[in-house]
């Protein structure tokens, strides 16, 4: 059962993913708390404003109108890819929807059924982002907002643990509904799955182009150089989805032994070829060491921090 993000968690996460977010006005008070309950978590929601201009969709989020009170999401995307969050708590955003997609959700399923029920509040249980678009399909999506959009729902999967497909768009959840239009959610999700997948200590890196091969063969050198002492070999890094509960590998016992060797060890008994949380409590440490904080440092190795503590060819 997934507790809701406090504002400060929230924050963090939104910028920890590198996003530029405005915390608008009372946002950390603003909510509908009073009109039912609130929680647990199971999900992000995407929609569309259906207005133009962000100042004006930033108030009109935050207060909502006279058919459709406030706040009407947690978080505004405007078309510079900025996300001005407007509440915490209960947000008038989800409405009624399919009590089938809510457990496809929890379930994180690669299919979702049909949303042919209106039977489930799905204010308790979605964070809600708006991104700007008029919602008319002519409307653009620029290249920043599509990227905010990847990163804010990919900061609170990564804040809970969550793969891409706890991220739905409100077409998916309530009959009748098109928003977000002019994008598919399959796509978006394809997208959070990518950055989930990359290194969590940080940004991932462009890859340096490799250099061309000569148009000729150089001639070989006249005198032979001296042979050179073979470099150590270290495990390249194997990737985070590695690092899973219970995996046995030769990898997980020299990594331990390096990390003991860093005076980072949080063994009892070991390290030992399975990974545990005494691993996972031990790696933390390391990434603290680095001066890695809060969600870089929730003990789930990185290709940065993996690179930095050397771990042997096994």
């Amino acid at each position: 059962m997934a507790t809701p993000l406090t504002a400060d968690r929230l924050l963090r996460a939104l910028r920890d993913e590198g996003l530029h977010v405005i915390e608008h006005r009372s946002w950390r008070t603003n909510n509908r708390n009073h009109k039912g309950p609130w929680g647990p978590t199971h999900g992000v929601m995407i929609h569309h404003t259906v207005s133009s201009g962000s100042a004006s969709s930033v108030e009109l989020c935050y207060n909502g109108h006279s058919a459709l009170p406030g706040p009407l999401c947690h978080g505004v995307i405007d078309k510079d890819g900025t996300v001005h969050l407007v509440a915490n708590g209960r947000a008038n955003h989800a409405g009624l929807g399919d009590d089938d997609v809510l457990q496809a959700v929890i379930a994180e399923r690669a299919t979702l059924p049909p949303d042919n029920e209106a039977n489930t509040d799905g204010n308790r249980y979605f964070l809600g982002f708006e991104a700007v678009n008029l919602g008319d399909g002519k409307d653009p999506w620029p290249a920043e907002q599509l990227l905010a959009i990847e990163r804010a729902a990919a900061a609170v999967c990564r804040a809970y643990g969550w793969s891409e497909r706890s991220v739905i768009g409100h077409l998916e959840w309530q009959p009748g509904k098109v928003d977000p239009r002019g994008f598919t959610m399959a796509s978006m999700r394809t997208r959070i799955g990518a950055r989930l997948d990359r290194d969590p200590d940080g940004p991932a890196e462009p890859e340096k182009p490799k250099p061309k091969p000569p148009t000729k063969p150089t001639k070989p050198p006249a005198v032979k150089p001296k042979p050179t002492p073979k470099p150590v070999a270290y495990e390249p890094f194997p990737g985070a989805a590695f690092f899973k509960a219970g995996r046995r590998s030769p990898i997980v016992t020299a990594m331990g032994k390096r990390l003991v060797a860093e005076g980072c060890g949080r063994y009892t008994v070991g390290p030992g070829p399975a990974w545990s949380t005494a691993d996972r409590n031990s790696y933390a440490a390391w990434q603290r060491k680095l001066g890695y904080t809060g969600a870089a440092a929730d003990g789930i190795p990185g290709k940065t921090s993996w690179d930095r503590l050397m771990v042997p060819n096994v």
